[in-house]
């Protein structure tokens, strides 16, 4: 490991902004294998992690955490969440949440596979994913998979919503089919976002981009957004999708230093 990341590393345990649980915290042996434990923060982090209690919005994969800052600036009457496995990642938002004393802004690194050991029911108002990787061969790996939707069902409020920016049109289409198929109320859904016509009720949407977003744009790459929200009774079910259809349309999907936000564990 290089000097950089034990530095970064070092430095992550000083931010009061940035939650590290051990495994041990979350998971525990039962009757049929390991389970999910509640961590401690789990229906409290209005009282604990913030400087006063407000609506919490979550960024699952937030990689460098530039675009959980900038919401978090844009709308201080939010407390924000920026999760991902990768410390060296968090370091760059966290330092910065923590020079700037940003009293609405905390991270969490955790694989997003134990998401649902942090958050009570209810206590969590939005979910962002911001160019999470499609998972072109494994569906219960998308972070719209019906799997992921029944985990954020038990903590997200009532009305909930999901947003998703995305360059991957695999991904995109993959996530209206599950939003569709389970009869999902969808808000909003463009195949071309800075292409359609700006909605001035939602400017952070097109003002607020992620490092790769601003690459992917310079590249001519259109970004899709869509946004929904989960509530459903009953399981969710999985949606009739061309994955050979899309996967072929998609391309060779262009890699750099660092991927883009994703649920893996590397």
């Amino acid at each position: 490991m290089g000097h950089g990341k034990l530095r970064k590393f070092a430095e992550n345990a000083t931010f009061g902004c940035l939650v590290q649980p051990f495994s041990e915290e979350v998971i525990e042996s039962g009757e049929h294998g390991l389970v999910l434990r509640d961590y401690s923060l789990k229906g409290h982090w209005n009282e604990k992690m913030f400087d006063a209690p407000r609506p919490i919005v979550l960024e699952l994969g937030c990689g460098r955490g530039e675009y959980t800052i900038d919401l978090a600036q844009r709308n201080p009457a939010c407390n924000y969440i920026g999760v991902d496995i990768k410390g060296a990642r968090l370091w760059r938002g966290a330092k910065y949440a923590h020079e700037h004393e940003m009293g609405n802004v905390a991270f969490l690194r955790t694989r997003i596979e134990f998401i649902e050991a942090f958050f009570a029911p209810g206590e969590i108002s939005e979910i962002w994913l911001t160019f999470s990787d499609p998972q072109l061969k494994s569906e219960n790996s998308r972070l719209t998979c019906p799997r992921f939707l029944e985990r954020y069902r038990k903590f997200l409020a009532p009305g909930g919503v999901v947003h998703l920016k995305t360059d991957s049109m695999f991904l995109h289409q993959y996530s209206k089919a599950v939003a569709q198929a389970n009869g999902l109320e969808i808000l909003r859904c463009t195949e071309d976002l800075y292409g359609s016509t700006p909605r001035f009720d939602e400017p952070a949407l097109y003002e607020v981009q992620t490092y790769y977003e601003r690459m992917f744009l310079q590249m001519g790459l259109k970004i899709t957004y869509l946004s929904y929200r989960i509530d459903h009774e009953g399981p969710y079910a999985a949606p009739e999708f061309d994955a050979q259809k899309w996967r072929a349309l998609e391309g060779p999907r262009r890699t750099f230093d660092h991927q883009p936000a994703s649920n893996k564990v590397q």
